[in-house]
């Protein structure tokens, strides 16, 4: 803190400033809140356009000045669109007394809905700790719809801050719950909803996090389960200076913003951890740590610039991925929380392969537990089911296709006479092929990827995903025609993802420069083929023999193995339990 700002201690110069700050005083506890937040310059805000008002969120324009922060909430909230009939002030002044009663308001119990554990108190006073346990109740009343919404005390607790009064805050809250506008996500309120989100924010991390993502498979046991607390870190565990300002954003650009911060959070936490022992031998406690005491490595404004250099798919690719991990859930019937110690998580990556039943020539449970948590999570809650082996079913092209089609997706692995291990995993059905008649035709999804496990592990995703700047505008797009190293004419062929489990980075959605981009899988009675352009990553001939490797422009990789290698052992998985679409 600067020297200017630390003259307004100790506590009661602070107390004395602020008290009679205005309207909007009335349930703070000045001598906790940051003395850097106070009624300075500006004191309106007058823009309206959506790009300048994200801009100023971003920068922290209204951050500092009290009065100026709860003024522009009062604006954004009132913006948001709702239902019809959605509770307001007058009605919580009816019914709060009829819901409370002449109960001790301190120690009111809360509905089911929110974790009782996780009531932040942030700056707020005595008076203002009470109001927060009413105003839960009174909106527990109003929306009896809501069956699982961990997040509410948190934005309760915050908006409180910035309200005249209790009857104010359950109106902004309500306004924020009663969101009507289906392009606009804002807070979970379902088990189905929230979990989902979880699986969404471990797609991400498993993509844009990856260095993150290798450390939290190593040492944790459950890494599924150390994402589903992504929310928690935002809204229990992050200090109140700091969520204040996610919260800026959050009501000018949505939902994604808060993937975005969660994303940074665990950027900051890799980065100052990596090499260093674990506080405890519990991950997800380790990281709650780091985010509570967050201050002592990382600002505010570094936060939100590291969440906002991150350079994540458009909001429609991420509800995309939304809606596929829902539908997966609700296909495990995973749609409601459970009172019973065994509630129904996802299934951990350690779980989800059992030592006990799997078994593969070609691949240790370790290693494919590895291969798991590489996989889009909602089909890490599907145990793996082998549909091919070359040991069992011969070496023909035929039978393989015979086996898999119908399967969707499917992981396949390959391992040489050299002892060299690889495979890809392939988002689509392998029926696919058919689309293209008697030419080879690509198809697939962005999900796609290729590996190698033995001599050394390494992921080569869609380039698209770590080079997004790849992707041109609408005229480039088909541009360029392209042909196999086999002279082969091939064309790609987009899938229609929309009745489909895995439409998330179809290649669609994207203005890619040439077809090589979005060469995922191929298949024909001579061949299959895995990555296109200038090269391929996986070429397997008819009679599953001989296969080849290189670099290819789809996934820009390196040779999986020898270049030219003899097959061993060919196997291919599927994810039981996952329905055919």
């Amino acid at each position: 803190m600067k020297g200017p700002v630390k003259s307004l201690s100790p506590c009661p110069s602070v107390r004395t400033i602020c008290a009679g700050m205005d309207e909007y005083s009335r349930f703070v506890d000045w001598d906790k809140m940051d003395a850097s937040i106070q009624n300075q310059d500006p004191k309106e805000l007058t823009c309206t356009e959506f790009q300048e008002l994200k801009h100023l969120a971003r920068q922290g324009y209204w951050a500092k000045n009290h009065s100026l922060r709860a003024k522009v909430y009062h604006r954004l909230i009132s913006d948001i669109p709702c239902r019809t009939v959605t509770p307001d002030a007058n009605v919580y002044r009816d019914i709060v007394v009829k819901i409370v009663g002449k109960r001790n308001s301190g120690t009111l119990p809360l509905p089911e809905f929110v974790d009782n554990s996780l009531v932040p108190t942030y700056c707020l006073n005595a008076e203002g700790i009470v109001g927060v346990r009413k105003i839960i109740s009174c909106i527990a009343n109003q929306f009896p719809d809501i069956s699982f919404c961990p997040a509410l005390p948190s934005v309760v607790a915050l908006l409180l801050h910035y309200s005249q009064d209790e009857a104010e805050c359950f109106e902004k809250v309500c306004r924020i719950l009663a969101c009507n506008d289906p392009s606009k996500h804002l807070i979970d309120q379902t088990f189905l909803a929230f979990e989902s989100s979880c699986m969404t924010f471990g797609d991400l991390v498993n993509k844009y996090c990856q260095a993150a993502h290798k450390l939290m498979v190593a040492v944790s046991e459950d890494v599924l389960e150390v994402y589903s607390d992504w929310q928690r870190w935002l809204f229990g565990e992050l200090p109140m200076v700091y969520i204040a300002r996610v919260f800026d954003v959050f009501l000018v650009e949505g939902y994604k913003v808060l993937y975005r911060v969660a994303l940074a959070l665990l950027k900051f936490f890799h980065k100052v951890r990596a090499g260093q022992p674990m506080e405890s031998d519990n991950i997800q406690q380790d990281i709650r740590t780091f985010v509570r005491d967050i201050a002592k490595s990382v600002s505010p404004e570094k936060l939100l610039e590291k969440a906002f250099a991150i350079r994540l798919f458009s909001r429609k690719e991420i509800q995309l991925l939304q809606m596929a991990n829902e539908k997966a859930l609700q296909q495990k019937g995973i749609t409601v929380k459970q009172k019973s110690v065994t509630a129904p998580k996802r299934q951990n990556v350690h779980l989800a392969v059992h030592a006990e039943n799997f078994k593969s020539e070609i691949v240790s449970v370790k290693e494919m537990r590895d291969i798991w948590s590489w996989i889009p999570e909602r089909f890490a809650l599907c145990q793996p089911l082998l549909l091919f082996t070359t040991l069992e079913h011969g070496c023909s092209l035929n039978r393989f296709y015979s086996h898999i089609e119908g399967h969707e997706p499917t992981l396949l692995l390959i391992k040489t006479t050299a002892k060299e291990v690889c495979g890809a995993y392939l988002s689509t059905d392998w029926s696919e092929r058919r689309r293209g008649g008697n030419k080879l035709s690509f198809f697939g999804t962005g999900e796609c990827f290729v590996f190698r496990l033995q001599p050394e592990v390494e992921r080569y995703e869609w380039v698209i995903i770590k080079h997004p700047e790849l992707a041109m505008t609408g005229s480039e797009r088909g541009s360029h025609s392209t042909q196999a190293s086999n002279a082969t004419s091939f064309s790609s062929v987009p899938s229609d993802p929309s009745d489909r489990l895995s439409p998330f980075l179809a290649a669609r959605h994207f203005n890619l420069p040439s077809k090589t981009a979005s060469m995922f899988m191929a298949g024909s009675t001579e061949c299959i083929i895995i990555g296109g352009g200038d090269g391929q990553a996986l070429y397997l001939d008819a009679d599953l023999n001989h296969g080849r490797t290189s670099h290819c422009n789809t996934f820009n990789n390196q040779p999986l193995c020898s270049e030219n290698f003899q097959i061993s052992v060919l196997e291919v998985w599927g994810f039981k339990d996952t329905l055919s679409v």
